[in-house]
């Protein structure tokens, strides 16, 4: 699966990843990391990183779309690199 997977891909997994650590952050500890690196809740680029987050989350969502419908696809219907993938998942 990796194999397929692009830059934008990996971003938004990246992106993904330091949000749901900082939200864990956040429910233990009551400590928000971007607002403590960025200045604040409410400042502009702390802002800018909640809305990457969400919109990386929005992008992962359809990520998980496209590979499920790879999956669900009869074996005639699938591309080789798609059987490819299939096999390595």
């Amino acid at each position: 699966m990796t194999k397929n997977l692009n830059f934008i891909d990996w971003l938004a997994f990246t992106i993904l990843i330091a949000g749901g650590l900082n939200w864990g952050l956040v429910g233990f500890f009551e400590y928000d990391l971007i607002a403590s690196i960025f200045g604040g809740e409410t400042e502009v680029l702390s802002r800018i990183v909640y809305s990457f987050v969400g919109i990386a989350a929005l992008y992962i969502a359809y990520l998980l779309t496209r590979i499920d419908s790879i999956f669900s696809k009869t074996a005639d219907e699938m591309t080789i690199k798609e059987k490819e993938l299939k096999k390595v998942v």
